[in-house]
């Protein structure tokens, strides 16, 4: 093979800089990851098939709890409570979610808001909304259902007078509404994934997706909110940050962002320090492992340059590497862990309640 016949696929470059390697394996507090997947939802298998060892890990990584965001409804839920929450008190707290296959019948809205009372009461402590509402849920009219939905209010009242937060992945990365051509920087991860191209007239613009967040947040300020993914636009931080500025009773996690936030660690630690009780540690690893915490300590905290920030080759997101935030202790702890039992009660509580 000639360098003519070179497939990108093929391409492998390897880095001829030499640059620092920090291994950070002591978190500044112990950890929270408020963004993870460890029930049996789409697969049928439990994401955490020993659960023991995965208790082991979180000692070993200094991980005080792990959000589970898995936890469905009724029957589900109680077997995701039984598993994790009620089996290591403290350890794990579960978010519910919602059988949106009922919104062929009218008062969907009404149910879903009866359904999070009842998750509540169950032991769910808080909710996870996902990015199918408004790319793909639709009513019984066959129209596409926003977030800022009005037939919704029960849910965002239920939320409100239950006190437990939301947990909101509204769209996905920029590149993912964007032509794909060879101007598209996530050409091959989408490829990989074609479900997750959403450019056509099938699909609204991301703009509609981030407004209805925005105004559903704006809206209900009774309510604990938190964007996925660094509220679902890691490429845009002046944009969150303006939801940040604005509406006290939002927070984001980092969950699968740090391949965006490092590649401008500069702006993304200037908004940690214009916010420092607003981000929380989440990770999307499923199930986590001890590279994958080390991994996000190794961005909060250290000053390295151009490191992967995945093992795989290719890199999932794209061909670039990141660098670190070099956070000092007092901010690190607070995104590490202290801003999430902050804001979820059944973390500051030490207990899902189940």
């Amino acid at each position: 093979m000639t360098l003519a016949d070179l497939r990108l696929r093929d391409f492998r470059p390897v880095s001829m800089m030499t640059a620092r390697t920090t291994r950070v394996t002591e978190p500044a507090a112990p950890v929270v990851d408020v963004h993870n997947h460890l029930g049996r939802r789409l697969t049928g298998v439990w994401r955490a098939p020993d659960v023991e060892a995965l208790v082991a890990l979180m000692d070993a990584a200094k991980v005080a709890a792990i959000v589970n965001l898995d936890g469905e409804w009724t029957g589900e839920l109680e077997a995701n409570l039984d598993r994790y929450d009620r089996a290591f008190p403290g350890r794990f707290v579960t978010f519910a979610r919602l059988d949106w296959s009922d919104t062929k019948t009218p008062g969907w809205g009404d149910r879903m808001g009866a359904s999070l009372t009842d998750s509540v009461r169950r032991g769910a402590a808080g909710l996870k909304l996902w990015k199918d509402i408004g790319l793909r849920i639709r009513d019984e009219r066959d129209q596409l259902i926003f977030l800022d939905d009005e037939r919704l209010e029960p849910l965002w009242d239920a939320l409100a007078e239950t006190g437990v937060p939301a947990l909101i992945h509204t769209a996905d990365p920029v590149a993912f509404f964007q032509p794909l051509d060879n101007r598209n920087e996530r050409v091959e991860e989408l490829l990989r994934h074609p479900d997750w191209h959403f450019y056509g007239p099938e699909f609204p613009p991301l703009q509609r997706l981030m407004d209805a967040l925005e105004a559903v947040v704006a809206n209900h300020p009774q309510v604990r909110f938190i964007g996925a993914h660094v509220g679902c636009l890691a490429e845009n931080l002046d944009w969150v940050e303006q939801m940040l500025d604005r509406y006290p009773n939002y927070r984001v996690d980092l969950a699968a962002r740090i391949a965006e936030l490092g590649r401008q660690p500069r702006r993304t630690r200037a908004l940690i320090e214009h916010h420092p009780d607003r981000v929380l540690l989440g990770t999307d690893c499923a199930p986590p492992e001890t590279a994958d915490y080390e991994l996000y300590l190794r961005f909060l905290q250290s000053s390295d340059e151009a490191f992967p920030y995945s093992s795989e080759e290719p890199p999932p997101t794209g061909r670039w590497t990141i660098s670190g935030l070099g956070l000092p202790d007092e901010l690190a702890a607070r995104v590490e862990g202290d801003n999430a039992r902050a804001f979820i009660p059944a973390l500051a509580a030490g207990t899902s309640d189940g």
